[in-house]
This record gives structure tokens, C-alpha cells and sequence, in this order.
């Protein structure tokens, strides 16, 4: 069994930051790509930012020059940090992460989701 569990999410003001992380627990063998997906009412969950676990990355065109992934291998831990934030980046978001357990080979497992309002 693998718990996701998300913090960081909250209501910030248009142009202000927010920090999301994501710790992976359980028994966990190794991690591989970690990422951030969205999904905003009435869209489809879109990938935001990715990272391997040696550390590349890929963040979509829609933030990259504003979102940061990142990751703590040591902690089990991805972050998003958001920057300049826009009401457009109003979403549920979701981490999301390839792992290999003790009882299972690579699959993928979502966390719960943490709500991101950004007001004008």
C-alpha cells in the first residue's frame, strides 16, 4: 500500500506563491518520475510539471517560465512551487508517482488532490 499525501494548496491573490509537496509512504522500493497534474471544473486532468528520479525535468508551456518541480529523495517528497499565479491556474491538483513496492512492480499512484484558488 502507497499513501500519497498532498499539502500546500490554499487560496492566494493573483501574482502571489504557493508551495505544493506531495510524500510518498508505505514500502516503497524505489521511486521513479514524480509529477503534478491539474484539473480544473469541466476540464480534463492536464500534466503540469514531471521529474526523474535523477532529477530532469518537464514542466508544460502553459507555466514553465513560472512553475518549479522538484524533488527530496531522501524525504520520499515532490514539490511545485508556483509563482505569479493567475486565476487560469485555478485547480484541483494532483501528485502523481511511478512506484515500485514490495509487493508490486512500477505502477502509478495519484494522491488525494489539493485544491488551488487564485482570486483576482
Amino acid at each position: 500500500q502507497v499513501q500519497l499525501v498532498e499539502s500546500g494548496g490554499g487560496l492566494v491573490q493573483a501574482g502571489g506563491s504557493l508551495r505544493l509537496s506531495c510524500a510518498a509512504a508505505g514500502s516503497i522500493r524505489s521511486i521513479n518520475t514524480m509529477a503534478w497534474y491539474r484539473q480544473a471544473p469541466g476540464k480534463l486532468r492536464e500534466l503540469v510539471a514531471g521529474i526523474t528520479s535523477g532529477g530532469s525535468t518537464n514542466v508544460a508551456d502553459s507555466v514553465k517560465d513560472r512553475f518549479t518541480i522538484s524533488r527530496d529523495n531522501a524525504k520520499k517528497t515532490v514539490y511545485l512551487q508556483m509563482n505569479s499565479l493567475k486565476p487560469e491556474d485555478k485547480a484541483v491538483y494532483y501528485c502523481n508517482a511511478e512506484i515500485v513496492t514490495r509487493d508490486l512492480p512500477r505502477r502509478g499512484y495519484w494522491g488525494q488532490g489539493t485544491q488551488v484558488t487564485v482570486s483576482s
